[in-house]
């Protein structure tokens, strides 16, 4: 009896940690997505050290908005869309429609990402390259066991995808003291460049990705909240390390002269700064690099979409969302097959697409935080992380409203 309940506790112990982990790497690697990597290529392209400044800031703002997001939603035992009814009647169906078109544009680049990882790894034609990596996306979530599966895929990927940038960044040899003076001195602040780095980190469906696996995983309550918000920090530093080691392998190529394409139909900015620093291995590097990370994220950005059509239908099950996650990857991959827009510009313009949504879906919460605490089981909420939220809020809104022009331009460009 006692070694059967010793037996329970450490599968229960087990069983606990790896929920976080997967909570962790969804996060994780729906923010350091394809877009992230395209992104910060063509920003260091553009601006050179100065592009730190905008790292710090995402970090700070991912920071401010994941410890809330994640904490409300645990606390409310519901899902974003049902905290954003009970706040403000009718905004959960707003923010569930808001973050499924956001997630089916992002994944539509996520797709693109993939296709561009599998040309820079096999010389695969990107169209073809985006249609088997969404294939192999589609059999994950049509497995019998989709959810440890995902989970697995998710870690393995991230792991490999973070030890391929640190060798690369070893090898390009970046300015570091240059790069941190300007992490907090930068030379040129851009609100449009800053908005997109955001909405491609922390922006659209990626804010709910983590939330909501631990509300699926049953981590749940006023007793998980220290493990949550543990895990949620976790995540956001391995999330703010990743960028930074990306953003100097990329600044060691601009930064020696090399003059990085980021136009043309056919640019992919990050595979020539790869390929720059470390020859034909890096350029087979970056392929796998950004090919880990788009299948990762046309996974999170697809199974966190999908997560809001149960504001819809409530009776849904997990085996009916696990075929709608397959149909929206279904539906993506279409559109991804017939859209002209070069798949390293789409990466660039749905970033700032959920930068824009980013606000609108952090005001509900904080307003949700500050009036129905009812919901959150006699939780006293804290009033630091409140003010915080408050001010991000505010920032973003200001940052969307300044970029909302050059960032639509990019799809004209």
């Amino acid at each position: 009896m006692e070694q059967t309940k010793i037996a329970q506790t450490v599968e229960f112990a087990r069983s606990r940690r790896a929920s976080l982990t997967a909570a962790i790497f969804l996060m994780a690697t729906s923010a350091i997505g394809p877009g992230f990597i395209t992104q910060t290529a063509t920003f260091t392209a553009k601006l050179g050290s100065a592009f730190a400044f905008a790292i710090l800031a995402s970090i700070v703002i991912d920071f401010v908005v994941q410890l809330n997001i994640w904490r409300i939603v645990t606390l409310t035992r519901m899902r974003a869309s049902d905290i954003a009814n009970s706040a403000i009647p009718g905004s959960g169906y707003v923010l569930a429609i808001l973050v499924i078109v956001g997630g089916l544009f992002f994944n539509i680049g996520n797709i693109g990402g993939s296709g561009l990882g599998l040309n820079a790894m096999l010389g695969l034609d990107p169209k073809w390259g985006g249609a088997l990596s969404a294939l192999l996306a589609i059999g994950i979530f049509l497995s019998k066991r989709a959810g440890m599966a995902v989970d697995r895929f998710i870690i393995f990927a991230g792991i490999l995808m973070i030890v391929l940038t640190i060798y690369v960044a070893f090898a390009s040899g970046p300015p570091v003291g240059e790069a941190l003076f300007q992490t907090f001195l930068p030379s040129t602040i851009d609100f449009a460049t800053i908005t997109t780095i955001v909405g491609g980190t922390v922006g659209g469906y990626i804010t709910y990705s983590g939330a909501h696996r631990l509300l699926d995983k049953g981590m749940v309550g006023v007793e998980n909240l220290g493990s949550v918000n543990r895990a949620a920090l976790t995540g956001i530093a391995v999330t703010g390390v990743m960028r930074y080691v990306l953003f100097l392998a990329i600044l060691g190529v601009v930064a020696s002269g090399v003059v990085i394409d980021v136009s043309g139909k056919g640019a992919n900015p990050a595979a020539q700064a790869f390929q720059v620093a470390a020859g034909d291995i890096g350029l087979r590097i970056f392929g796998i690099v950004l090919w880990a990370a788009a299948i990762t994220s046309v996974i999170g950005a697809a199974y966190t979409s999908v997560s809001f059509i149960t504001v819809f239908n409530k009776d849904i099950t997990e085996r009916g969302r696990n075929i709608a996650t397959v149909i929206f990857i279904a539906v993506s991959l279409f559109f991804y097959m017939v859209i002209t827009t070069p798949p390293a510009q789409m990466l660039v313009f749905v970033g700032g697409l959920n930068g824009l949504i980013l606000p609108i879906g952090l005001s509900i919460f904080i307003y949700a935080a500050w009036a129905r605490s009812d919901l959150m089981e006699g939780y006293r909420y804290p009033r630091w992380l409140l003010v915080l939220g408050v001010i991000v809020c505010a920032l973003t809104w200001y940052m969307g409203y300044k970029s909302i022009g050059p960032i639509f331009a990019l799809l004209t460009a």
